[in-house]
């Protein structure tokens, strides 16, 4: 059983910029307990022999060729963008 201390929750909670309560700090150490407890039984499980598969039924993933196309209608394809330059739509700066 994965043990999680107060500190570490303090930690996590800090990293994922959380203002925890005092009241809310017992909850998160359960929730966080319960999701790395299942992981560690999914880690676990028994995998020998089985067959590789995508999903639950046998659908296969479809692929296109990936072309470069030329888009004829620029305008129309920005037409409704707040903000554009250059043929390209404009958007506000994310990153400092």
């Amino acid at each position: 059983m994965m043990q999680v201390s107060k500190e570490e929750i303090l930690h996590i909670a800090d990293l994922a910029k959380l203002n925890l309560e005092e009241n809310e700090i017992d909850t998160y150490l359960l929730h966080l307990q319960d999701i790395l407890n299942f992981a560690n039984i999914v880690n676990n499980a028994p995998v020998e022999g089985l067959d590789i598969t995508i999903g639950a039924n046998e659908s296969k993933n479809v692929f296109r060729k990936d072309e470069v196309k030329k888009f004829e209608d620029i305008e129309a394809l920005l037409q409704n963008a707040k903000s554009k330059e250059q043929n390209m739509f404009k958007i506000p700066k994310v990153i400092n």
